[in-house]
């Protein structure tokens, strides 16, 4: 699409969609001037990742949902001598994607921070059937929702490690943290949702109510629809968290003791684990735990070239009797950790959720938050995990590796199956287990340049070709493809149902094409399909 030709249509746009409300619509250089353009669309080209960069023609920045849906609209029933009839739209919450995910090359990017922030809190009575749940903004923050809903003496119930995310975000993905195994992902957490699709259609969907669209936009990478509210699950929310770690020498011994503390929900609320692959990863590992404590463990190189960390996490509630360190010491006995390598504290429960900050806040003060990520996040079968394991130690060198690898366990039958997020396929029907990996690799740019990060990518390429077939079996979470084969292999048997989503909701691929999934269709036709 030719730049200067788009520019000049979108003052068309304005006028046809005659937005009565004060819409931040980035316009042309000539009508905001340049800096204030090039501000815009290079926020919009940038994302956590820092891989792509890919610039949008245009920036929208609404102040209601049924902005988002004005422009849906159009760009939809655009002509095909339009300059809108190939215009693609991708919603950006944080710009916390690693592979473009939320840009939209030569298109248009709606910022969602734009839309006021809406968080009503609907507390349930005692007695009164169903939840506490509040309504939220799609593009609020889930610190904000987090800091409000204590107000209250309410939490929600599943979390992501990093809280400076936006609700449809995660919801877009699936949402995932050491809270997953009890109460399942976020999306496994949702009563309600308002969608603007593909079609520019404002529709409020449920289980109850166009399901259809419900189940497909839950982990549905933002191919059907932009979220512009959730209602989402509320709990009593605990005062402090028994927040301990255990290290371990025995790979084992550590899935192990895992296993163990996700099939007692009744005792644990959270559980992670992680890789110790070299002095800096233990280092960088103990940034979020309280530094007054003397955290860093003496580990005897000489017994062992990788170590584990199981951390896993007791709620307290003041109203509940029974004490949270018997319930801690009762854990701890039926562990196979190394004798004197386990360490405890106690935090407030916002503390505990908001760690990873403590860890941005140290980063950023290194220069080490702006750089390249090209992280790598898998869910592996549990009867792959070992395989994994000595594939990831075969792949990297864990004497230069910087950044965390998270191994941690989730249960399957936490998940929805009739949303559109992927779990592997592979393993016995009965395997109920499957292992979360993160690779979060970090490269800085003044010591990890052009031909550096390229290899690491292509390392994390060899990484998923080898494991996403027997006899391991494992997805990508995220997912990041560049050909239609890779998205079938990936989508398997959920591919054609997925693909009929899209037509019915995005028929013509407008929305959310830095996923790479499909193509930009002209224009509306009765016989337009998706291929």
């Amino acid at each position: 699409m030719e730049f200067a030709l788009f520019c000049t249509r979108i003052n068309v746009l304005i006028l046809l969609l005659s937005l009565s409300s004060p819409c931040k619509f980035i316009q042309s250089p000539m009508d905001f001037g340049p800096l204030n353009f090039l501000q815009e669309t290079k926020s919009a080209s940038l994302d956590f990742g820092r891989i792509f960069f890919s610039s949008p023609s245009a920036v929208l920045r609404p102040q209601s949902p049924k902005e988002i849906s004005q422009l849906l609209s159009f760009v939809a029933s655009s002509s095909p001598s339009s300059s809108f009839s190939k215009a693609t739209v991708a919603a950006r919450g944080a710009g916390h994607s690693i592979h473009g995910q939320a840009q939209a090359p030569n298109g248009i990017v709606v910022e969602m921070d734009s839309l006021p922030p809406s968080i009503e809190i609907h507390k349930k009575r005692d007695g009164e059937p169903g939840f506490s749940y509040v309504d939220v903004s799609g593009g609020t923050l889930w610190v904000d929702l987090l800091k409000e809903s204590l107000q209250v003496g309410l939490t929600p119930r599943s979390w992501t490690d990093y809280l400076y995310l936006t609700i449809g975000g995660t919801l877009s993905n699936g949402g995932i943290s050491g809270q997953t195994f009890k109460y399942g992902p976020q999306i496994s957490n949702v009563l309600q949702l308002d969608v603007v699709t593909g079609k520019g259609e404002l529709v409020t969907c449920s289980p109850n109510q166009s399901s259809e669209l419900f189940y497909a936009v839950l982990g549905g990478l933002g191919q059907f629809g932009i979220i512009t509210s959730a209602r989402i699950i509320l709990q009593d929310a605990p005062q402090k968290v028994k927040w301990v770690r255990a290290f371990y020498d025995d790979f084992n011994v550590f899935i192990k003791d895992q296993e163990l503390l996700v099939s007692m929900a009744e005792m644990v609320d959270y559980v992670e684990g992680f890789m110790v692959l070299n002095e800096q990863s233990l280092h960088s590992s103990s940034t979020a735990f309280p530094s007054h404590l003397d955290f860093i463990p003496q580990l005897d190189p000489s017994r062992s070239d990788v170590y584990y960390c199981i951390e896993f996490a007791v709620h307290h509630h003041q109203e509940k009797e029974s004490c949270v360190d018997q319930v801690v010491e009762e854990i701890s006995r039926k562990l196979s950790f190394m004798p004197t390598h386990i360490y405890s504290v106690e935090v407030s429960y916002f503390d505990f959720l908001n760690r990873v900050r403590m860890e941005e806040i140290s980063l950023r003060r290194r220069g080490m938050w702006d750089v390249h990520h090209p992280w790598l996040n898998m869910f592996v079968p549990r009867s792959g995990i070992k395989q994994f394991r000595d594939l990831l130690l075969e792949k990297i060198s864990p004497s230069t590796f910087v950044g965390p690898i998270l191994i941690y366990p989730m249960l399957r039958d936490k998940w929805d199956s009739n949303t559109s997020a992927v779990l592997p396929e592979g393993g016995p029907t009965s395997e109920n287990v499957i292992y979360v990996v993160g690779i979060l690799q970090s490269a800085n740019p003044r010591t990890c340049q052009t031909q550096c990060l390229q290899t690491i990518l292509a390392q994390n390429r060899r990484i998923v070709r080898t494991a996403t077939y027997p006899p391991i079996g494992a997805k990508q979470y995220l997912a990041h493809y560049s050909e239609e084969r890779q998205w079938r292999e990936h989508f398997g048997g959920k591919w054609e149902g997925f693909v009929g989503r899209k037509f019915e909701f995005d028929p013509l691929g407008i929305l959310a094409p830095g996923q790479g999934i499909f193509a930009r269709k002209c224009c509306k036709s009765p016989s337009a399909q998706i291929h």
